[in-house]
């Protein structure tokens, strides 16, 4: 019986896909015989937390290019079987597109229709980036997996090996939010108008920003990502019936699944046009609303690095960001709850320090977010900016960021 592992062998480069895209029976399919492993160099675009697949656990001579940090990632970097790539989303497309082609490109699709055509289901990211320049080309025909409309459809005379098998697919529950997400989900809900196009991802401040926002009326979607928050959206009646969603995956539990099969407005495409800063300034009041580790009094945003570990990639943040500020009448939004650590820790921090990372540099930043108000930094010199942020860090907080603020300050 053929199997996708039958395209394996001591050597070749083999891109995987990841989030909606990961196929339980490839995953499967190696687990039951992880020899065929042996000396492959994995690529992907794994999300922590999502992701269910540890490719460097299947055997002591795999490899593995990654593009967020996650604890195998970590560990594989230790032993050095991995590397991390520094890059943004549109940097990763960049990559993918100018490295050498792979020897095996697998990607999980739908059945193929009347024509022989498969659609790429619920995710249709990275995989096209690689797929055509690919050696081989595998895939795993899911019959759960609904046929899609997008930009990436396979023929299956294009395919070298095809199997067919039902499987469970990724599913994914959002956090739920609490009073806190639910008092920055109405501050980001003041700031949007209707007619506005929004961008944001997924997690527990998105949905209680769908429920904030189920009175507007007109608005449409350009996102990396959509989210049971969609349908909460398209079911108040907030969206734009007659407007395309743009998106590369749908991510979330099968019910949400089978909104996304009878959803006609929904369009799927990968990073290099859902991350395209041209295109994405070419759209009127663009939003993008997006989440941060910490935020400094100068503006500086960290969203990959926590405590001196990072913890994920710069991702989407920097391209929506560049595009929403480049928008006529657009924002970008960095959103997050004012404290960590039971409060001991304020995520408004007075500058980042050597632990953090710099996403989004301060030349960037526009609108932040707290369950304590909005600060408007667009415009702002430097004193004005900190004091707008310190009024919006947990009023614990303030005192020492004022007095870390006017230490920082003489020193400039």
């Amino acid at each position: 019986m053929k199997r996708l592992s039958d395209a394996l062998h001591p050597g070749a480069r083999v891109f995987v896909p990841g989030v909606s895209g990961e196929s339980a029976l490839w995953i499967d399919d190696l687990r039951a015989d992880p020899e065929r492993a042996r000396g492959v160099h994995f690529i992907g675009v794994q999300f922590p937390g999502i992701d269910s697949a540890d490719y460097l656990a299947l055997h002591s001579d795999t490899r593995l290019t990654a593009f967020f940090m996650s604890p195998a990632v970590r560990e594989g970097i230790r032993q050095g079987r991995a590397e991390l790539l520094a890059l943004d989303y549109p940097g990763i497309a960049r990559h993918l597109r100018d490295m050498p082609p792979v020897d095996v490109a697998v990607a999980q699709l739908s059945l193929p229709d009347a024509d022989g055509y498969c659609s790429a289901g619920l995710a249709s990211d990275f995989v096209p980036l690689v797929w055509d320049r690919a050696v081989r080309r595998v895939a795993h025909l899911n019959p759960r997996l609904p046929c899609t409309r997008g930009s990436f459809r396979v023929h299956m005379s294009t395919l070298d090996i095809a199997v067919e098998a039902d499987a469970p697919l990724l599913e994914y529950t959002e956090a739920a939010g609490g009073p806190v997400e639910a008092r920055i989900g109405a501050h980001i809900a003041g700031l949007v108008r209707d007619g506005d196009t929004l961008q944001f991802g997924v997690g527990s401040v998105p949905s209680a920003l769908a429920s904030s926002l189920a009175s507007h009326r007109g608005l449409k979607l350009h996102s990396g990502m959509v989210s049971p928050s969609l349908q909460s959206l398209w079911e108040a009646g907030a969206l734009d019936r007659d407007a395309r969603i743009t998106t590369g995956v749908a991510l979330g539990p099968a019910s949400f699944h089978g909104f996304v099969a009878e959803q006609p407005n929904l369009w799927f495409t990968d990073v290099a046009h859902t991350h395209d800063m041209g295109a994405i300034a070419a759209i009127p009041r663009f939003v993008a609303i997006n989440s941060a580790v910490e935020v400094d009094l100068f503006g500086q945003v960290n969203s990959e690095r926590a405590g001196g570990t990072i913890q994920a990639g710069a991702g989407g943040l920097p391209a929506f960001a560049q595009g929403a500020l480049a928008s006529a009448g657009g924002q970008s939004m960095i959103c997050l709850t004012s404290t960590a650590r039971g409060g001991s820790v304020s995520r408004i921090a007075a500058a980042l320090g050597d632990k953090a990372l710099c996403t989004l540099p301060r030349y960037l930043a526009d609108v932040v977010v707290t369950e304590h108000g909005v600060a408007q930094l667009r415009g702002l010199g430097m004193d004005a900016r900190a004091a707008a942020l310190i009024c919006i860090a947990a009023p614990e907080h303030r005192d020492a960021l004022a007095a870390r603020w006017d230490t920082v300050r003489r020193t400039l």
